[in-house]
């Protein structure tokens, strides 16, 4: 790892500051290529799942770095998901046999991730709490947590995907802030109030069809 973030120290450089705090060329880039990738998202336009890949790496570093284990270890993760989401909205189907299109979640399929978040976020800062020296653990996962529950929901079209990623972003804002990481916070205000757009958006996608 240690080696991995010596070859990047290149794009540790600062590239702005804002209020007073530097931000590097690898924070910049991630943000730009992430606010575009939710656009494609909002569009239902599967270019959004390369960007999301390399969003995804470029953030692994900035979080591990800045010592976010929970959120830099995510990342990764979602590098493999966004994989497998581009692969769903070209090939994916419903349970039905029909082509992938934007629906809610059924009334049962709800409580199911609900559950699956209310156990996935403590088991996930049991793990950061007891192998990693996170400052922040609990705080640090419940936005991983939610995260994937949020990423398989993008996956498969649910429009339940947009609410989780309010909960994420907003919790999420309060967590860079407390690191210092003031342009990724700014970042996920504007993360917020797309999010909401996005839901909107597929609300009306799901009542069209």
């Amino acid at each position: 790892m240690d080696t991995l973030l010596q070859a990047l120290q290149p794009l540790f450089a600062t590239a702005l500051t804002v209020w007073g705090a530097p931000v590097s060329w690898l924070e910049l880039i991630g943000c730009v290529l992430a606010i575009v990738m939710v656009v494609f998202n909002m569009r239902v336009n599967p270019i959004a799942w390369p960007l999301a890949i390399v969003s995804s790496l470029l953030f692994f570093a900035l979080f591990w770095n800045s010592g976010l284990y929970g959120e830099a270890s995510l990342q990764i993760v979602f590098a493999v998901l966004a994989g497998w989401g581009w692969w769903q909205w070209l090939n994916g189907h419903q349970d039905n046999g029909a082509t992938l299109r934007v629906r809610h979640l059924r009334p049962s399929a709800r409580v199911k991730a609900v559950v699956a978040l209310a156990l996935a976020w403590p088991a996930t800062a049991l793990f950061l709490g007891t192998f990693t020296n996170s400052t922040v653990p609990w705080w640090d996962a419940f936005p991983t947590a939610a995260s994937l529950v949020g990423q398989w929901l993008l996956g498969r079209k649910y429009v339940e995907n947009w609410p989780t990623w309010v909960a994420v972003n907003v919790v999420s804002v309060g967590l860079f802030a407390y690191k210092g990481l003031w342009f990724t916070t700014a970042l996920y205000l504007v993360f917020v109030a797309m999010s909401f757009s996005g839901w909107r958006a597929w609300r009306q996608l799901a009542s069209a069809r």
